[in-house]
């Protein structure tokens, strides 16, 4: 199992929900610093590595700030052409433009996961690729406590 086949599909999620919910929560996305120590603490990475990882990071935040504050922009014009007297065309034009940035921040990410995976050694994406199995199994063992405790509630209710 490789990395990125569970990596690209969270990427592609997170693309825009991170961004949303650290604002709702009102708080910031994990700093570039705190997720090279987070891949650090995974993986151990060595002085070069902790340095290339925060420069694509880094430049992964700069290029994609611009195009996810424009889809916020784009998503909330779109929520105010729900109206009696619409505009058919802007409305079209604003969810054209909104799935071409989407689609320009998904590749972008994809090919900047690329990059990182090339910082990598193979025993570190040995490493990460038991890790990201790990949490994928936490994860599915608590949606199955979840839903065990809702029909619980449900058969008791």
């Amino acid at each position: 199992m490789h990395v990125a086949k569970l990596f690209v599909p969270a990427v592609a999620a997170l693309a825009f929900s991170v961004p949303t919910m650290a604002q709702q929560m009102g708080g910031g996305a994990p700093s570039v610093d705190d997720q090279v120590n987070q891949l650090d603490e995974m993986v151990d990475l060595d002085e070069g590595q902790k340095e290339e990882m925060s420069n694509l990071l880094t430049q992964m935040q700069d290029e994609n700030s611009a195009k996810e504050e424009e889809a916020r922009e784009l998503q909330q014009q779109l929520g105010e052409q729900v109206q009696p007297d619409y505009d058919e065309a802007a409305i079209r034009a604003n969810a054209e433009r909104l799935g071409d940035l989407t689609a320009e921040i998904i590749a972008d990410s994809v090919i900047m996961q690329s990059k990182i995976e090339g910082v990598f050694t193979q025993e570190q994406r040995d490493q990460l690729d038991e890790a990201m199995a790990q949490r994928q199994e936490k994860m599915q063992q608590m949606q199955e406590q979840m839903q065990q405790q809702q029909q619980q509630q449900q058969q008791g209710g």
